[in-house]
């Protein structure tokens, strides 16, 4: 017998409502129609897919291999626990990625391809193995969730080559249902997603909820140095209790804070990507379980933080894009209730932006100068690993990240993998798309235009909510789906 969505809703979710446009965006997909869901952060974008894939289940729950619903994210520090938290629902649900032990992964194969689990998390770069396109060949595949689609993009902001093959596993999986999800998504954006899917835009429903958020109120705050930056942060603190973020762009400025604040005889926790993995996780667990925790943290802060009553999420720093800031300001006040979101604007700190904008933006000549270091001097490499490569490439600026960036660049686009035994290795050639001058330079002029705009943000006069919806290409004038 067939359950509605608003049953699954109540009986795997808790909730008795839907919210905005959910129930509308579920409905449409189980007509099997195509859609793009441009949502905030925290808005419930999972459930779009997630109820569809229940529904899907209980129709064919007699038969003996019921349909297998599969999610694509990048997200792979993020599986686990979304996972864990469907299963704790109920829900049959499971990921594979490279965290897992081979003994793991093939047991995993192999209860998939025996029929078991409604929902199936993997990143793209999945489809690059063998054996899983092997046991998907076994299952059903009615609906395709991409996550994050933004990814989808070279205009996006976290481009990742394996999206482009879109096209490619929608047809590997016999053309199912697409629904593509994002927090952020500018027109240019929206339109890329929607042909590397291979799809028309005729064929695709956008569902763009915007920041339509009354409850959230947006605010630019000049300051000139730390002591302003510092006076602000309590000041925001005091008239906004309860549990905020203040985000920073760098560690060691964020230590510097923090020292500040102990001065001051102000508790709060601290978070970044130099912690031990199970710091990071007390951190969060501190944040998540009480109602009243100031969290001073870098932009690795957020993924995975559905926490309903934060009251306040102020940016120490300028942020990189529109698309990040949107992101870390949609985490306030999902409860509803009244919440503050303040940037406190230096234009010194642009200096620091353009700096990570230069190293996450190698030229073609920086590629191929590691590229050829990985093909020349494989044994060098192999045995002495990222500090000899340091020293050959960057003796000059040990501060400098751009090494960093190709190498992660390098295994996105398949030239070499940093999950196998020999990280290094070097499997294919280095793709056009890093090796020509002009496209590296095209990606960092859009690079310098999202900053710029940004920075126009925080000069504008007007209603700041319709410059973001501008930005996204949200027509204000009209109603949004």
């Amino acid at each position: 017998m067939s359950i509605s969505p608003h049953e699954i809703l109540k009986r795997y979710f808790g909730f008795d409502q839907f919210r905005a446009n959910q129930a509308t965006i579920i409905q449409h997909v189980l007509e099997q129609n195509h859609a793009l869901v441009i949502m905030p952060t925290g808005m419930g974008k999972s459930l779009c897919y997630q109820i569809p894939a229940l529904c899907l289940a209980q129709q064919f729950a007699s038969q003996a291999s019921k349909p297998l619903s599969l999610v694509l994210s990048p997200l792979i520090a993020l599986m686990k626990d979304q996972v864990d938290a469907l299963q704790a629902k109920g829900v049959d649900a499971t990921f594979i990625n490279s965290s897992l032990t081979k003994s793991d992964r093939e047991a995993r194969y192999q209860s998939i391809a025996a029929g078991e689990h409604t929902l199936l998390y993997v990143t793209p770069e999945r489809f690059r193995k063998p054996d899983f396109l092997e046991v998907l060949a076994k299952r059903t595949v009615p609906l395709l969730a991409v996550d994050e689609a933004h990814c989808v993009s070279e205009w996006g902001h976290d481009f990742r080559p394996d999206y482009t093959r879109l096209r490619e596993f929608r047809q590997l999986l016999g053309n199912p249902t697409t629904i593509a999800l994002t927090a952020t998504a500018t027109p240019e954006v929206q339109d890329d997603i929607i042909t590397q899917l291979g799809l028309q835009d005729d064929q695709v429903r956008r569902f763009h909820a915007g920041i339509e958020r009354p409850n959230l109120s947006l605010d630019v705050i000049p300051v000139w140095d730390d002591a302003e930056k510092l006076e602000q942060i309590l000041r925001i603190r005091r008239e906004w209790p309860g549990s905020g973020i203040v985000y920073f762009t760098l560690i060691k400025t964020l230590v510097r804070f923090s020292d500040l604040l102990r001065d001051e005889r102000i508790p709060h926790l601290v978070y970044h990507g130099d912690l031990e993995r199970k710091e990071r996780r007390r951190v969060q667990e501190q944040f998540m379980n009480h109602a009243d925790r100031t969290v001073l943290a870098t932009n690795a802060f957020g993924m995975g933080i559905d926490k309903e009553d934060i009251r306040y999420v102020t940016h120490a720093d300028i942020p990189g894009s529109m698309e990040s800031y949107y992101q870390e300001i949609g985490r306030a006040g999902r409860d509803g209730l009244p919440s503050r979101c303040t940037l406190l604007y230096n234009e010194a700190d642009l200096a620091t932006q353009m700096e990570f904008m230069a190293w996450s933006n190698p030229d073609h000549e920086f590629y191929q100068r590691v590229y050829d270091l990985l093909v020349h001097e494989a044994e060098r490499v192999a045995a002495f690993g990222m500090e000899w490569m340091q020293e050959k490439l960057l003796a000059k600026n040990k501060f400098d990240h751009r090494l960093e960036t190709v190498l992660a660049m390098l295994d996105r686009h398949g030239v070499i993998d940093k999950d196998s035994s020999q990280p290094f290795q070097v499997l294919a050639p280095l793709p056009p798309a890093l090796a020509d001058g002009e496209l590296r330079k095209a990606k960092l002029r859009r690079d310098q235009q999202k900053l710029l705009s940004l920075v126009q943000y925080t000069k504008h006069e007007g209603d700041r909510k319709a410059y973001i919806h501008r930005y996204f290409g949200i027509d204000d004038d009209a109603p949004l789906e």
